[in-house]
């Protein structure tokens, strides 16, 4: 797949702006806070209908106005395709194909697919559970957009659940009280349902990365260092039984009753989900150097290219927001090795020097500045 062109309309700070791609590579080269990761951070979100960096989208409206839009061209081994999002700071966000506004969100998902890679990325090592549980989130969403629906079913079951919870939970130091059981009971059963199809295409994702992570890693280890990346759910089970899983789920839940009632939270499920990256038996998290920690997360953006091309069918862009400055010679030369022009990349930088003159020759070059792309 290929992005055309990339239309910005009072999104972030960009008033007005077209920018049409015409090489395999951009650089887009310019000073710190002048646009560079919010021209990718649209691009992520035609992808992904999600933004690392925001939470809410009034946060990617141009300030003092109500509405942004980002519309684009891409080009698919299908054909060509217009897609547009609208935000808004005070209403819901719209979406639409070919320009025909789109009902469900959920089919705008899986048309564009992309990989993102920035120096916040290592916190997905040395982060919290939820930066890895939102990681294989994201990637799930773009390989399986009814997984977006599941996991916003899943947690609107696990608010409703945690709103009784804390409506019934014991003052400190006072007697317990019993909880309603029948209602407890009606979200116990919808929550172990869903949470088993998010459990469930979870692993069955990180089964396929790991060992394009592991190939990755030895390359760009030298195979001095073996990765291994596992997936620990929060309920366990040791077979791909979802009757089994949905016992087991149900069974925790009544393990954890008495904890729950006391902490009016729900203890149980693929929120509290973890990934575990060890690096020669040791966890990466604690233990493994800056280095080794940039080693895993490049290894890990290599196998979800990859995994992404083989589902697909296609490949995949790549956003690089500042990450060369942050990798050695080596992981820099294996990252633009295995990118060539095999992969439509949107590169962003402060300076040219970290690139080779084959790079640069190859590659269109923007500047950008206050908002603004100049060729």
């Amino acid at each position: 797949m290929y992005l055309k062109t990339l239309h910005l309309r009072h999104f972030r700070n960009y008033r007005e702006q077209q920018v049409e791609f015409a090489a395999p590579k951009t650089i887009l080269v310019g000073e710190n806070a002048q646009g560079k990761s919010n021209l990718l951070e649209a691009v992520e979100l035609l992808a992904t209908l999600r933004s690392h960096r925001a939470l809410r989208d009034r946060e990617l409206v141009l300030d003092s106005t109500q509405a942004g839009q980002i519309m684009a061209v891409l080009e698919r081994d299908s054909g060509t395709i217009d897609l547009a999002i609208t935000l808004r700071s005070n209403s819901r966000r719209t979406v639409s194909l070919n320009g025909e506004a789109l009902k469900r969100q959920l089919d705008f998902l899986g048309i564009m697919n992309a990989v993102q890679f920035s120096s916040l990325d290592l916190d997905l090592v040395r982060g919290s559970p939820s930066e890895r549980r939102n990681w294989l989130d994201t990637l799930l969403t773009q390989l399986e957009p009814v997984y977006a629906y599941i996991l916003q079913q899943y947690n609107m079951v696990l608010r409703q659940r945690n709103a009784l919870l804390k409506q019934q939970r014991s003052p400190r130091g006072a007697e317990a009280n019993p909880p309603d059981s029948t209602q407890l009971a009606l979200w116990d059963a919808q929550l172990a349902a869903i949470g088993c199809r998010v459990i469930r295409r979870r692993a069955r994702i990180l089964e396929r990365l790991a060992p394009l992570a592991q190939h990755w890693h030895q390359a760009i280890s030298g195979s001095r260092e073996h990765l291994e990346v596992r997936y620990v759910p929060n309920v366990q089970l040791e077979q791909d039984d979802p009757v089994l899983l949905q016992q087991a789920f149900l069974d925790k839940l009544q393990i954890r009753a008495i904890a729950e009632q006391q902490q009016g939270t729900t203890l149980v499920g693929p929120h509290r989900d973890e990934v575990e990256f060890t690096i020669n038996k040791t966890p990466a998290r604690q233990y493994g150097s800056q280095g080794q920690q940039r080693t895993l997360v490049l290894a890990l953006k290599l196998a979800e290219l990859k995994l992404i091309e083989a589902i697909v069918g296609e490949p995949p862009l790549l956003l690089l927001d500042d990450v060369l400055a942050e990798l050695d010679l080596n992981r820099q030369n294996k990252l633009l090795e295995t990118i060539q022009d095999r992969f439509q990349t949107l590169i962003t930088t402060t300076h040219l020097g970290s690139f080779d003159a084959q790079w640069l020759k190859s590659s269109q070059i923007l500047t950008v500045q206050s908002g603004q792309i100049l060729a």
